[in-house]
């Protein structure tokens, strides 16, 4: 697809409300992650219930959101 032709989809798929967005935004997404590999997701999904448990048992350092999220913030401004 031509630049131009992509950016005048873009701007048009923007002017859509949200709730019209979120299909096509996700069929899109899809088809540039590829496949999904379920060996990968078993691992992920092990992974998850591992660290749910040690939280639960309180072996994990936890952080509330604010202090997550101002530091995501702060490396995305480079400070």
């Amino acid at each position: 697809m031509h630049h131009a032709n992509a950016a005048e989809l873009l701007e048009r798929a923007l002017s859509l409300p949200v709730e019209d967005r979120l299909a096509p935004a996700t069929e899109i997404l899809n088809s540039v992650e590829g496949p999904e590999d379920d060996e990968w997701t078993e691992a992920w999904l092990k992974e998850l219930d591992r660290r749910a448990a040690a939280a639960e048992r309180g072996e994990e350092a936890l952080e509330d959101w604010e202090t997550v999220e101002a530091r995501i913030l702060a490396d995305l401004s480079g400070k």
